[in-house]
């Protein structure tokens, strides 16, 4: 699970990254809202963590921007202004959730939990087509045909299963599972989707992975002619 903070006091943002790591969360943190709105519109994260006041550009603004690319991650805000205006400002916004400083990292790590239930994030299972992805296994799994993946296999095809056939650009796969820091370059990326593709075929799953030209891949579910076909 990936968490993006974005918060100008270093100190905080810096707290609650440590925190969260220890949790076994992925953190990444931008200072400003500039720099935070490029992070989160990679579409990436399971949750964003967001404060109002940032130089360069605001949590509302950020927030608007974030959901005007359809990008549906949960947001949580945090942020010294309490006032009732404050508060229905920042939901307009597009946050799902408002938490005023000061807090208790209790209610902190309650309200990340409560979004990350919400959206579905602590499912045991995705399925697609006739294939299902088991979480605690990492087991493709199609009827009684299935394939144990790898860790970085089953990063990507996670990120695949979770996009319901969006189209996943190499770079956002790379940043995605491999992280920001890695040296990790874009045949990496297409190496793993050939080994997923292998697999999908092993278990005789109706699933495929398709590219789409210069854009990234996608999953698409084939009926029995297409399959037949090729």
């Amino acid at each position: 699970m990936r968490i993006l903070i974005i918060e100008d006091e270093k100190l905080l943002a810096d707290s609650i990254k440590s925190l969260l790591t220890k949790k076994g969360f992925e953190v990444d943190v931008a200072y400003d809202g500039e720099t935070g709105k490029e992070y989160a519109e990679l579409g990436i994260y399971d949750l964003i963590i967001l404060d109002i006041m940032m130089p360069k550009m605001d949590g509302y603004e950020v927030a608007r921007r974030v959901r005007e690319k359809h990008i549906g991650t949960p947001i949580l805000m945090l942020t010294a202004k309490s006032e009732l205006e404050d508060r229905i400002t920042g939901l307009n916004s597009g946050a799902d959730y408002y938490l005023t400083k000061p807090f208790d990292i209790r209610e902190l790590l309650a309200c990340i939990n409560a979004l990350l239930r919400r959206q579905g994030a602590q499912v045991n299972e995705l399925r697609l087509g006739n294939t299902s992805l088991d979480l605690s296994s990492a087991m493709l799994i199609c009827g009684e045909d299935s394939v144990r993946l790898s860790a970085k296999e089953f990063d990507v095809m996670r990120y695949l299963f979770q996009a319901r056939g969006k189209i996943l650009s190499k770079e956002m796969i790379l940043t995605k599972v491999w992280g920001y820091n890695s040296n990790a370059v874009e045949n990496h990326v297409e190496v793993y989707i050939g080994f997923l593709r292998k697999k999908l075929a092993s278990i005789g799953s109706n699933v495929r992975i398709e590219t789409a030209r210069r854009l990234g891949y996608y999953l698409e579910v084939i009926d029995h002619d297409q399959k037949t076909a090729n």
